[in-house]
């Protein structure tokens, strides 16, 4: 096997070595004690209760700049629960394209096929690192599709692909992308995420995002499947409109909820939206400024336009590396994770599992970019130490 020198250790450290894609880092100077606790104990029903989860709702209508008419609740189950309570209750009553180019997206494909049993489906796929056709997907119908591939670093660049004039509603799953990523909301009619990613919120819980089309659509449409109760958002035909002022389906964890109300506070002292962005671009560009000079690793994302600026995904180009077996191949990042890991230098960046493989570094808004920009330099070094180790194997 090829031979390489193993590089000097780097001596500067990113200050936090939790770059996970979800649960994601907690946002910067966090710590338990910030957090207000008289409402535990106390029901999610009660005045108080009411008024931490309207002020969820509120702090993130004016932070993503919500039109007026959009309508914003807090529902179960992270951004999964938010995703399948969309595909349960407003699918089926017209044909729908499903978009599909990691995991995530390939589960809502076999939820609607094998699950809902829908029968007029297209599936617009693509493999890992491209996009799906976008000019042929037919706004006549329904379609799904995830904004940002969180397993595979792919994004849509932008909203123009979608028809202004559509008849379906489009349903995106946001959740690796919402505060890090412009959405056209004029373009969306339902967008799902959970607080776990860009704000490094707690699990358990997810937001949907309506708007008025799609509010038409629940109080016109009654689908032919039983519906669970946690997936109801109508009552006798119209929208159970207390879901978006804080009467939850179910109970919520009121400590998450506290958490998801000081990770906001944070967004607004950084300056909303703008700051959120500012931060995740920011660390994007260090990614890619190494990337550029990198003689072993590229961009999962085919396109620069796709790639991600949160779930950002790397692939082993070196041409020793793909002479290796397709054991030796996966191996190779599973050991650059557990080398970083042991240093304490970057916890939790293996690629997806279902991915080809990689490394996957998170880059949301609670992420330092200098933090980025330091662990670059520790992903050489532990390159070419676990190439060592290959060569003389």
């Amino acid at each position: 096997m090829a031979q390489t020198a193993v590089l000097a250790k780097p001596t500067t450290r990113p200050t936090s070595p939790n770059f996970s894609s979800g649960p994601c880092k907690k946002r910067p100077g966090w710590s338990a004690d910030a957090l207000q606790t008289e409402i535990l104990g106390r029901s999610h029903r009660s005045k108080l209760g009411k008024q931490r989860l309207e002020e969820v709702i509120d702090r993130s209508r004016e932070i993503l700049n919500l039109p007026e008419d959009y309508l914003l609740g807090v529902v179960p189950a992270s951004d999964t629960g938010a995703v399948e309570m969309a595909l349960w209750s407003m699918l089926g009553a017209r044909g729908v394209d499903m978009l599909a180019w990691e995991s995530f997206g390939a589960t809502w494909v076999t939820d609607v096929i094998k699950q809902l049993k829908l029968d007029d489906v297209r599936t617009l796929e693509a493999d890992y690192g491209k996009l799906p056709d976008l000019a042929s997907v037919d706004f006549a119908r329904d379609v799904v599709f995830t904004w940002n591939g969180t397993t595979a670093g792919v994004r849509v660049p932008n909203g123009d692909w979608i028809a202004d004039g559509r008849k379906g509603l489009t349903i995106c799953d946001a959740t690796s992308a919402i505060f890090a990523m412009e959405l056209p909301w004029d373009k969306l009619d339902v967008v799902t995420y959970s607080w776990q990613k860009v704000l490094g919120g707690e699990g358990g819980h997810g937001i949907i995002i309506l708007s008025p089309r799609a509010v038409e659509r629940l109080e016109s449409y009654t689908p032919s499947w039983p519906m669970p109760k946690i997936f109801r958002m109508t009552k006798g035909g119209k929208l159970i409109d207390g879901i978006f002022r804080g009467e939850t389906i179910n109970t919520p964890s009121m400590l998450v909820v506290e958490d998801a109300i000081d990770a906001l506070k944070w967004a607004e002292e950084i300056g909303g939206l703008e700051g959120l962005l500012k931060r995740t671009r920011a660390s994007r560009a260090h990614l890619d400024a190494w990337l550029a000079s990198s003689d072993w690793a590229a961009d999962l994302a085919e396109d620069p336009a796709t790639g991600s600026n949160t779930s950002m995904c790397i692939k082993i180009v070196d041409p020793w590396a793909l002479g290796l077996s397709a054991d030796q191949q996966a191996l190779l990042p599973k050991k650059i994770s557990q080398l970083l890991e042991a240093e304490n230098v970057a916890l939790d960046i293996n690629g997806y599992r279902d991915a080809p493989p990689g490394l996957r570094i998170w880059g949301g808004a609670t992420v330092e970019p200098s933090d980025i920009k330091a662990l670059l330099p520790w992903l050489d070094w532990a390159y070419a130490v676990v190439k060592a180790e290959f060569a003389a194997s």
